[in-house]
């Protein structure tokens, strides 16, 4: 029974086992074949990718500025630095948000006559604790990939300009709004100052200066003219003692002195009295000729009073006319008619002293009165004016913000620098045959250390069931 189990198997067995070994092998070869086969082919049919390196900065820098308006106030304005506004904000990732935007490559894929999809995303990346973005940019060809490069560029500026466009337009605006709002407030705070200065009359504080100026001024010259009022009575005073005579007296007598007639007339009065006295002495008072004297010193008298009344618009009598001092000689007529003269200049300039006087005293009181009216004006006319400086100010410091603004283009949307220009890649970065080599050659590898190891594990079964058979055979 051992001999008939025994010696059919042999030649079965070895012809079992060559077999084996060929599949085996076959398998291992034709695994090994589509491996390097496929990479091969991969190679052959892809075609290769190039990319182009570039880098952007994005500065941090912040900036400001102060304008000084003399009189009015001052503006400012503040751009802080994007990496400052916030720390869980990076300004790169909002640049890097749209510089992958549709609006973005899409420009960009225009300008190369390329579609969305040909045209294809930058792979952009952020370095850490810097200020810079890396954008690489993939193409069939070195120069496709840099003309990507470029025409990306192009366009994120173009989209970055409009974004700033935009942004100051609507900044103006509620700038604008702001500034009509401040334009009118001015305009009406001016009105109303100029209106109360042509009813009041205050134009400015400098009237009020002035007016104090013109009111003292007025009291020292009131003082002077009084003083000079004083030293015309002192003097008048001492010449009508000197002639025994009031002011008054004293310009009837210088009338009355200039006078031909008059004084014609006093010398007829004058030599009729003279003679009657010494007829008199000589005759009795009823004698012709005493009586003729008479009546021509009585005809002379009445001449003299008649011709004083019509130069001094009044009556007198002999008694007034002696007290005059009136004389009619040559001599004495010099020197008293001097002194008249005197008189009658001292007491002019007296009554003009006291005439100023009372005029200046007249202006001092409309002036202080004018004065105390300005004075309650005044503070309505500062106001105002408080008034018109605010609004002056607000509307300065608004329309300087505008203008600021204006040239601040680049708040939101700091300016980029290109700190690397894209690159002309020299080689290819897909396929990269290193790796598909390597790949092959490990596949290679792990697949015929596979089929090595499944045949080897069948190899050892198959053996350990002959050694099973030889043993139940025996």
């Amino acid at each position: 029974m051992a001999n008939s189990i025994g010696i059919p198997g042999y030649p079965s067995e070895t012809i079992a086992k060559q077999g084996s070994w060929q599949l085996y092998l076959l398998v291992g070869i034709a695994t090994n074949v589509f491996l390097w086969g496929s990479a091969l082919l991969y190679l052959k049919v892809t075609p290769p990718t190039y990319t182009s390196h570039s880098a952007v900065n994005l500065p941090g820098q912040g900036s400001n500025a102060n304008v000084n308006l003399p009189g009015i106030g001052q503006a400012s304005y503040e751009n802080p630095s994007p990496y400052a506004i916030a720390s869980s904000q990076d300004p790169r990732e909002n640049y890097k948000f749209i510089a992958e935007s549709e609006p973005v490559l899409k420009a960009a894929a225009d300008q190369l006559h390329m579609s969305s999809g040909e045209f294809g995303k930058p792979q952009t990346k952020v370095l850490v604790n810097t200020s810079i973005m890396t954008v690489d940019f993939n193409g069939t060809s070195p120069q496709e990939a840099r003309k990507k490069s470029f025409a990306f560029y192009k366009a994120l500026q173009t989209r970055l300009i409009q974004l700033r466009t935009q942004e100051s337009i609507q900044r103006d605006v509620g700038f604008q709004t702001g500034l009509n709002s401040a334009q009118k407030k001015l305009e009406t705070a001016q009105k109303r100052l100029s209106e109360y200065k042509a009813r009041s009359g205050l134009n400015s504080e400098d009237q009020i200066k002035d007016l104090t100026t013109n009111i003292e001024q007025l009291r020292r010259q009131r003082a002077e003219i009084l003083a000079q009022e004083q030293q015309a009575t002192t003097r008048l005073k001492q010449l009508s003692a000197n002639l025994k005579l009031s002011a008054g007296q004293a310009t009837d007598a210088f009338v009355l002195q200039k006078d031909q007639i008059f004084q014609q007339n006093l010398k007829n009065y004058s030599d009729a009295s003279a003679a009657v006295v010494v007829l008199e002495s000589k005759f009795l008072p009823n004698h012709p000729t005493v009586v003729a004297e008479e009546a021509k010193r009585d005809s002379a008298e009445s001449a003299l009073l008649a011709r004083s009344q019509s130069l001094l618009g009044r009556s007198l009598n002999l008694a007034t006319l002696k007290q005059l001092n009136l004389s009619s000689g040559n001599n004495s007529n010099t020197a008293q008619e001097t002194l008249l003269q005197q008189l009658v200049t001292v007491k002019a300039d007296q009554q003009g002293f006291t005439s100023q006087a009372q005029a200046i005293d007249q202006q001092i009181t409309q002036l202080e009165k004018r004065l105390k009216n300005l004075a309650q004006q005044e503070s309505q006319l500062d106001a105002l004016k408080r008034d018109m400086q605010v609004a002056e100010a607000v509307f300065s410091s608004t329309l300087t913000r505008l203008d600021l603004g204006k040239s601040n283009v680049f708040g939101s949307y700091p300016l980029i620098q290109i700190v690397a220009d894209p690159s002309l890649p020299d080689n290819p970065t897909e396929p990269k045959k290193s790796y598909i080599y390597l790949g092959a050659a490990l596949g290679s590898l792990f697949s015929t250390t596979g089929v090595v190891l499944l045949w080897l594990r069948k190899h050892k079964r198959k053996a350990l069931m002959g050694d099973r058979k030889t043993f139940i055979s025996e």
